[in-house]
Protein backbone atom coordinates (compact mmCIF):
# COMPACT_ATOMS: atom_id res chain seq x y z
CA UNK A 1 0.00 0.00 0.00
CA UNK A 2 2.70 1.80 0.57
CA UNK A 3 4.54 1.98 -2.67
CA UNK A 4 1.13 2.70 -4.34
CA UNK A 5 0.45 5.48 -2.18
CA UNK A 6 4.11 6.87 -3.17
CA UNK A 7 4.04 6.05 -6.76
CA UNK A 8 0.73 8.09 -6.79
CA UNK A 9 2.21 11.23 -4.69
CA UNK A 10 5.02 10.78 -7.51
CA UNK A 11 3.11 11.17 -10.45
CA UNK A 12 0.86 13.80 -8.69
CA UNK A 13 4.30 15.41 -8.34
CA UNK A 14 4.65 15.28 -12.73
CA UNK A 15 1.56 16.57 -13.43
CA UNK A 16 2.02 19.37 -11.28
CA UNK A 17 4.99 20.84 -13.36
CA UNK A 18 4.96 18.49 -16.32
CA UNK A 19 2.00 19.65 -18.42
CA UNK A 20 2.97 23.87 -17.86
CA UNK A 21 6.54 22.91 -17.96
CA UNK A 22 8.00 25.72 -21.05
CA UNK A 23 5.40 28.06 -19.52
CA UNK A 24 7.03 27.90 -15.65
CA UNK A 25 10.61 27.79 -16.73
CA UNK A 26 9.98 30.79 -18.94
CA UNK A 27 8.17 32.59 -16.03
CA UNK A 28 11.22 31.76 -13.53
CA UNK A 29 13.75 32.86 -16.19
CA UNK A 30 12.14 36.55 -16.87
CA UNK A 31 11.40 36.79 -13.47
CA UNK A 32 15.29 36.13 -12.04
CA UNK A 33 16.28 38.57 -14.62
CA UNK A 34 13.66 40.80 -13.86
CA UNK A 35 15.06 41.15 -10.55
CA UNK A 36 17.99 42.08 -11.46
CA UNK A 37 16.96 43.80 -14.57
CA UNK A 38 18.10 47.97 -13.48
CA UNK A 39 21.70 46.19 -12.74
CA UNK A 40 21.43 44.79 -16.39
CA UNK A 41 20.42 48.36 -17.55
CA UNK A 42 23.52 49.93 -15.37
CA UNK A 43 25.78 47.97 -16.80
CA UNK A 44 25.10 47.76 -20.36
CA UNK A 45 23.49 51.52 -20.84
CA UNK A 46 26.24 54.14 -19.39
CA UNK A 47 23.25 56.81 -20.65
CA UNK A 48 21.10 55.30 -17.47
CA UNK A 49 23.91 55.93 -15.10
CA UNK A 50 23.75 58.42 -12.28
CA UNK A 51 27.62 59.24 -12.19
CA UNK A 52 27.80 61.70 -9.50
CA UNK A 53 31.83 62.51 -9.27
CA UNK A 54 31.85 65.56 -7.58
CA UNK A 55 29.44 64.79 -4.87
CA UNK A 56 26.98 67.09 -6.33
CA UNK A 57 23.63 66.85 -4.02
CA UNK A 58 20.67 65.41 -5.70
CA UNK A 59 18.42 67.48 -7.14
CA UNK A 60 14.28 67.66 -6.76
CA UNK A 61 11.64 66.43 -9.06
CA UNK A 62 10.38 69.75 -9.83
CA UNK A 63 14.64 71.09 -11.07
CA UNK A 64 13.94 67.73 -13.01
CA UNK A 65 11.27 69.31 -14.29
CA UNK A 66 12.22 72.31 -15.32
CA UNK A 67 15.51 71.10 -16.92
CA UNK A 68 13.31 69.05 -19.30
CA UNK A 69 10.95 71.66 -20.33
CA UNK A 70 13.60 73.79 -21.03
CA UNK A 71 15.01 71.69 -23.31
CA UNK A 72 11.38 70.47 -24.75
CA UNK A 73 9.79 73.58 -24.73
CA UNK A 74 6.83 72.34 -26.42
CA UNK A 75 6.94 69.15 -24.37
CA UNK A 76 3.77 68.42 -22.26
CA UNK A 77 5.30 66.32 -19.00
CA UNK A 78 3.27 63.64 -17.88
CA UNK A 79 5.20 61.74 -15.23
CA UNK A 80 8.48 61.86 -13.32
CA UNK A 81 10.17 58.56 -11.52
CA UNK A 82 12.95 57.90 -9.60
CA UNK A 83 15.12 54.41 -8.80
CA UNK A 84 17.60 53.30 -7.21
CA UNK A 85 20.79 56.18 -6.60
CA UNK A 86 22.89 54.72 -9.15
CA UNK A 87 20.14 54.84 -11.91
CA UNK A 88 18.92 58.55 -13.22
CA UNK A 89 15.85 59.49 -13.50
CA UNK A 90 13.31 59.53 -15.82
CA UNK A 91 10.79 62.01 -17.31
CA UNK A 92 7.93 61.17 -19.64
CA UNK A 93 6.51 63.68 -22.12
CA UNK A 94 5.30 63.98 -25.26
CA UNK A 95 6.09 66.31 -28.19
CA UNK A 96 5.20 67.30 -31.58
CA UNK A 97 7.66 64.74 -33.07
CA UNK A 98 7.68 62.69 -29.68
CA UNK A 99 4.53 60.47 -29.36
CA UNK A 100 5.98 59.03 -26.38
CA UNK A 101 9.79 59.72 -25.12
CA UNK A 102 11.76 58.68 -21.67
CA UNK A 103 14.58 61.73 -20.80
CA UNK A 104 17.17 59.93 -19.08
CA UNK A 105 18.09 63.20 -16.61
CA UNK A 106 21.03 62.68 -14.50
CA UNK A 107 19.38 64.00 -10.92
CA UNK A 108 23.26 65.22 -9.55
CA UNK A 109 23.77 67.32 -12.52
CA UNK A 110 21.42 67.94 -14.36
CA UNK A 111 22.18 66.46 -17.65
CA UNK A 112 19.43 64.91 -19.77
CA UNK A 113 21.44 61.82 -20.89
CA UNK A 114 19.00 60.32 -23.23
CA UNK A 115 15.89 60.49 -25.06
CA UNK A 116 14.68 57.08 -25.08
CA UNK A 117 11.51 56.36 -27.41
CA UNK A 118 10.72 52.68 -26.72
CA UNK A 119 10.26 50.34 -24.48
CA UNK A 120 13.01 50.03 -21.64
CA UNK A 121 14.82 46.92 -20.96
CA UNK A 122 12.98 47.14 -17.41
CA UNK A 123 9.84 46.94 -18.51
CA UNK A 124 9.78 44.78 -21.32
CA UNK A 125 11.27 41.73 -18.43
CA UNK A 126 8.06 43.02 -16.05
CA UNK A 127 5.83 42.65 -19.04
CA UNK A 128 7.21 39.27 -20.07
CA UNK A 129 7.36 37.92 -16.71
CA UNK A 130 3.71 39.67 -15.65
CA UNK A 131 1.46 38.86 -18.41
CA UNK A 132 4.09 37.47 -21.29
CA UNK A 133 3.57 40.12 -23.32
CA UNK A 134 -0.77 39.40 -23.81
CA UNK A 135 -2.49 42.04 -24.72
CA UNK A 136 -4.98 43.38 -22.07
CA UNK A 137 -8.56 43.68 -22.39
CA UNK A 138 -9.74 46.49 -20.62
CA UNK A 139 -9.10 45.50 -17.21
CA UNK A 140 -7.94 41.95 -17.46
CA UNK A 141 -5.33 39.71 -19.38
CA UNK A 142 -5.33 36.01 -19.81
CA UNK A 143 -1.38 35.96 -20.07
CA UNK A 144 -1.42 37.37 -16.55
CA UNK A 145 -3.85 34.70 -15.71
CA UNK A 146 -1.58 32.21 -16.56
CA UNK A 147 1.31 33.03 -14.87
CA UNK A 148 -0.57 33.72 -11.58
CA UNK A 149 -2.09 30.04 -11.93
CA UNK A 150 1.84 29.02 -12.02
CA UNK A 151 1.65 29.66 -8.05
CA UNK A 152 -0.63 26.57 -7.75
CA UNK A 153 1.75 24.36 -9.81
CA UNK A 154 4.20 25.73 -8.15
CA UNK A 155 2.71 25.05 -4.54
CA UNK A 156 1.21 21.46 -5.34
CA UNK A 157 4.75 21.01 -6.37
CA UNK A 158 6.44 21.92 -3.16
CA UNK A 159 4.28 20.06 -0.86
CA UNK A 160 4.08 16.22 -2.97
CA UNK A 161 7.85 17.35 -3.42
CA UNK A 162 8.09 17.43 0.81
CA UNK A 163 6.04 14.28 0.72
CA UNK A 164 8.11 11.79 -1.22
CA UNK A 165 11.36 13.19 -0.21
CA UNK A 166 11.17 11.21 3.25
CA UNK A 167 13.53 12.98 5.72
CA UNK A 168 14.65 15.61 3.35
CA UNK A 169 15.85 18.41 6.33
CA UNK A 170 18.48 16.12 5.80
CA UNK A 171 19.76 17.66 2.61
CA UNK A 172 20.48 20.90 5.20
CA UNK A 173 23.07 18.98 7.04
CA UNK A 174 24.24 15.94 5.12
CA UNK A 175 23.48 17.49 1.43
CA UNK A 176 24.16 14.68 -1.11
CA UNK A 177 25.48 14.82 -4.12
CA UNK A 178 26.93 11.92 -6.80
CA UNK A 179 28.37 12.51 -9.50
CA UNK A 180 29.94 9.17 -10.02
CA UNK A 181 26.97 7.08 -10.01
CA UNK A 182 25.16 8.23 -13.35
CA UNK A 183 23.56 11.03 -15.02
CA UNK A 184 20.30 9.92 -13.48
CA UNK A 185 21.39 10.20 -10.34
CA UNK A 186 23.14 13.42 -10.72
CA UNK A 187 19.88 15.08 -12.06
CA UNK A 188 18.12 13.96 -8.84
CA UNK A 189 20.27 15.04 -6.60
CA UNK A 190 20.86 18.52 -8.51
CA UNK A 191 16.69 18.49 -8.20
CA UNK A 192 16.12 17.31 -4.12
CA UNK A 193 18.75 19.78 -2.85
CA UNK A 194 17.98 22.70 -5.04
CA UNK A 195 14.12 22.28 -3.95
CA UNK A 196 15.26 21.68 -0.09
CA UNK A 197 17.14 24.78 -0.08
CA UNK A 198 14.69 26.81 -1.58
CA UNK A 199 12.08 26.00 0.83
CA UNK A 200 11.55 29.51 1.88
CA UNK A 201 11.68 30.56 -1.72
CA UNK A 202 9.10 28.48 -3.02
CA UNK A 203 6.20 29.42 -0.38
CA UNK A 204 7.51 32.67 -0.95
CA UNK A 205 6.84 33.00 -4.18
CA UNK A 206 3.59 30.41 -4.52
CA UNK A 207 2.24 32.69 -1.56
CA UNK A 208 2.85 36.28 -3.91
CA UNK A 209 1.62 34.38 -6.96
CA UNK A 210 -1.53 33.43 -5.55
CA UNK A 211 -2.35 36.92 -4.26
CA UNK A 212 -1.48 38.42 -8.08
CA UNK A 213 -4.09 35.64 -9.15
CA UNK A 214 -6.78 36.63 -6.82
CA UNK A 215 -5.75 40.34 -7.39
CA UNK A 216 -6.45 39.41 -11.16
CA UNK A 217 -9.66 38.24 -10.56
CA UNK A 218 -10.13 41.77 -8.41
CA UNK A 219 -9.35 43.76 -11.22
CA UNK A 220 -11.25 41.77 -13.77
CA UNK A 221 -14.36 42.17 -11.86
CA UNK A 222 -13.90 45.96 -11.45
CA UNK A 223 -12.68 46.17 -7.87
CA UNK A 224 -10.62 49.08 -6.76
CA UNK A 225 -7.85 48.07 -4.25
CA UNK A 226 -6.95 51.73 -4.19
CA UNK A 227 -9.39 54.44 -4.76
CA UNK A 228 -9.11 56.33 -7.75
CA UNK A 229 -8.26 60.06 -6.74
CA UNK A 230 -11.28 61.97 -6.90
CA UNK A 231 -11.11 64.76 -9.31
CA UNK A 232 -11.75 68.30 -9.24
CA UNK A 233 -15.15 70.01 -9.15
CA UNK A 234 -16.27 72.28 -11.66
CA UNK A 235 -17.11 74.75 -8.41
CA UNK A 236 -13.60 74.58 -7.02
CA UNK A 237 -12.09 75.65 -10.52
CA UNK A 238 -11.57 79.61 -10.87
CA UNK A 239 -14.57 81.58 -12.70
CA UNK A 240 -12.47 83.75 -15.39
CA UNK A 241 -13.99 84.26 -18.54
CA UNK A 242 -11.55 86.69 -19.97
CA UNK A 243 -8.72 84.40 -20.10
CA UNK A 244 -7.28 80.67 -19.38
CA UNK A 245 -6.54 80.16 -15.90
CA UNK A 246 -3.67 79.08 -14.69
CA UNK A 247 -3.02 76.49 -11.77
CA UNK A 248 -0.99 78.80 -8.61
CA UNK A 249 0.13 75.70 -7.13
CA UNK A 250 3.77 74.26 -8.88
CA UNK A 251 5.20 71.16 -8.48
CA UNK A 252 7.83 72.15 -5.64
CA UNK A 253 5.17 73.81 -3.78
CA UNK A 254 3.35 69.85 -3.89
CA UNK A 255 6.56 68.61 -2.99
CA UNK A 256 6.61 70.77 0.32
CA UNK A 257 2.90 70.04 0.91
CA UNK A 258 3.73 65.93 0.70
CA UNK A 259 7.04 66.18 2.78
CA UNK A 260 4.71 68.32 5.42
CA UNK A 261 2.38 65.20 5.85
CA UNK A 262 4.94 62.52 5.61
CA UNK A 263 8.02 63.57 7.09
CA UNK A 264 9.78 60.44 5.96
CA UNK A 265 8.12 60.54 2.22
CA UNK A 266 10.57 60.01 -0.61
CA UNK A 267 8.81 60.61 -3.76
CA UNK A 268 9.13 57.82 -6.65
CA UNK A 269 6.47 58.18 -9.16
CA UNK A 270 5.02 61.63 -9.98
CA UNK A 271 2.03 62.40 -12.27
CA UNK A 272 1.49 65.73 -13.49
CA UNK A 273 -2.21 67.18 -14.12
CA UNK A 274 -3.83 66.08 -17.65
CA UNK A 275 -6.39 68.87 -17.36
CA UNK A 276 -8.04 71.79 -15.36
CA UNK A 277 -9.49 68.68 -13.04
CA UNK A 278 -7.01 66.91 -12.83
CA UNK A 279 -4.82 66.64 -8.91
CA UNK A 280 -1.32 66.24 -9.10
CA UNK A 281 -0.79 62.30 -7.76
CA UNK A 282 2.92 62.11 -5.33
CA UNK A 283 3.73 58.04 -4.85
CA UNK A 284 6.73 57.71 -2.66
CA UNK A 285 8.31 55.40 -0.23
CA UNK A 286 8.72 56.02 3.73
CA UNK A 287 10.24 54.18 6.50
CA UNK A 288 8.78 50.99 6.17
CA UNK A 289 10.61 48.36 4.86
CA UNK A 290 8.41 46.11 3.18
CA UNK A 291 6.19 47.85 1.46
CA UNK A 292 6.65 49.18 -1.99
CA UNK A 293 7.76 52.44 -3.79
CA UNK A 294 4.35 53.37 -3.58
CA UNK A 295 2.94 52.53 -0.28
CA UNK A 296 2.78 56.12 0.59
CA UNK A 297 0.68 59.14 -1.51
CA UNK A 298 -1.13 62.45 -1.30
CA UNK A 299 -3.62 63.82 -4.47
CA UNK A 300 -3.25 68.01 -4.43
CA UNK A 301 -5.64 70.25 -5.75
CA UNK A 302 -3.48 72.20 -8.14
CA UNK A 303 -5.59 75.45 -7.81
CA UNK A 304 -6.15 75.47 -4.16
CA UNK A 305 -2.88 73.79 -2.67
CA UNK A 306 -5.13 71.20 -0.27
CA UNK A 307 -5.13 67.79 -0.42
CA UNK A 308 -7.84 65.90 -1.63
CA UNK A 309 -6.56 62.33 -0.73
CA UNK A 310 -3.73 60.55 0.81
CA UNK A 311 -2.39 56.76 1.69
CA UNK A 312 -0.10 55.49 4.28
CA UNK A 313 0.83 51.82 5.39
CA UNK A 314 -1.24 53.10 8.71
CA UNK A 315 -4.14 53.67 7.19
CA UNK A 316 -4.63 51.05 4.55
CA UNK A 317 -7.21 48.42 4.33
CA UNK A 318 -6.35 44.32 4.74
CA UNK A 319 -6.15 44.14 0.57
CA UNK A 320 -4.30 47.26 0.25
CA UNK A 321 -1.43 46.45 2.63
CA UNK A 322 -1.43 42.83 0.32
CA UNK A 323 -0.91 44.66 -2.62
CA UNK A 324 1.72 47.27 -1.67
CA UNK A 325 3.86 44.23 0.40
CA UNK A 326 3.66 41.77 -2.80
CA UNK A 327 6.22 43.39 -5.43
CA UNK A 328 8.90 43.83 -2.51
CA UNK A 329 8.57 39.76 -1.59
CA UNK A 330 8.02 38.76 -4.70
CA UNK A 331 11.00 40.62 -6.38
CA UNK A 332 13.46 40.84 -3.51
CA UNK A 333 13.38 44.56 -3.28
CA UNK A 334 13.20 44.82 0.29
CA UNK A 335 17.11 45.69 0.97
CA UNK A 336 18.28 46.85 -1.67
CA UNK A 337 21.35 45.40 -4.10
CA UNK A 338 21.82 42.13 -1.64
CA UNK A 339 18.14 40.83 -1.13
CA UNK A 340 18.05 41.22 -4.84
CA UNK A 341 21.08 39.41 -5.32
CA UNK A 342 19.61 36.58 -3.16
CA UNK A 343 16.73 36.38 -4.84
CA UNK A 344 18.38 36.40 -7.87
CA UNK A 345 20.43 33.16 -6.88
CA UNK A 346 17.45 31.28 -5.97
CA UNK A 347 15.73 32.29 -9.08
CA UNK A 348 18.50 30.13 -10.56
CA UNK A 349 17.76 27.28 -8.43
CA UNK A 350 14.53 27.61 -9.38
CA UNK A 351 15.14 27.79 -12.88
CA UNK A 352 17.27 24.89 -12.58
CA UNK A 353 15.01 22.70 -10.94
CA UNK A 354 12.36 23.12 -13.48
CA UNK A 355 14.61 22.01 -16.16
CA UNK A 356 16.20 19.07 -14.36
CA UNK A 357 12.85 18.07 -13.63
CA UNK A 358 12.24 17.74 -16.90
CA UNK A 359 15.21 16.06 -17.55
CA UNK A 360 14.43 13.32 -14.97
CA UNK A 361 11.23 13.02 -16.76
CA UNK A 362 12.25 12.25 -20.22
CA UNK A 363 15.20 10.00 -19.19
CA UNK A 364 12.25 8.14 -17.70
CA UNK A 365 9.72 8.29 -20.49
CA UNK A 366 12.23 7.12 -22.88
CA UNK A 367 13.43 4.43 -21.13
CA UNK A 368 9.72 3.27 -20.65
CA UNK A 369 8.82 3.28 -24.07
CA UNK A 370 12.38 1.32 -24.58
CA UNK A 371 11.35 -1.15 -22.10
CA UNK A 372 7.86 -1.31 -23.46
CA UNK A 373 9.30 -2.13 -27.73
CA UNK A 374 11.48 -4.57 -25.82
CA UNK A 375 8.77 -5.90 -24.02
CA UNK A 376 6.58 -6.30 -27.40
CA UNK A 377 9.70 -7.49 -29.63
CA UNK A 378 10.36 -10.31 -26.93
CA UNK A 379 6.53 -11.56 -26.83
CA UNK A 380 6.20 -11.56 -30.61
CA UNK A 381 9.14 -13.46 -30.90
CA UNK A 382 7.90 -16.08 -28.11
CA UNK A 383 4.78 -15.99 -30.08
CA UNK A 384 6.45 -16.78 -33.30
CA UNK A 385 8.52 -19.82 -32.07
CA UNK A 386 5.06 -21.24 -30.30
CA UNK A 387 4.07 -21.10 -33.85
Amino acid sequence: MATISNRFWFQLHGWFSLPVWIVFCVVCLTGTIAVVSHEITWLTNPQARALNPNNLVEKSSDELLIIVQKAHPTANITTIMSFESYLVHTVIFTDSDKPYAIAYVNQYTGEIQEINQGMTFTSFMRSLHGWLLFPWNGSYSIGYYLVSAMAIAMLGALITGLIIYKNFWRSFTQPKLRFNQGKKTVLADLHRLAGVWSLWFLLLMSITGLWYLFQAMLWHADVDIDPHAPIITVEQLPQNNNEIPIASTTLADVLTIAKQRFPDFEDTYIMLPEHNRDTYKLYGKGDFIFYDEYSYGVTVNPWSGKINSERAPNDMTILQTLSHVANPLHYGNIGGLWTKLIWFLFGILLTGMSITGFLMWGNRTVKAAKNSHTETNEQSLAISQEQ
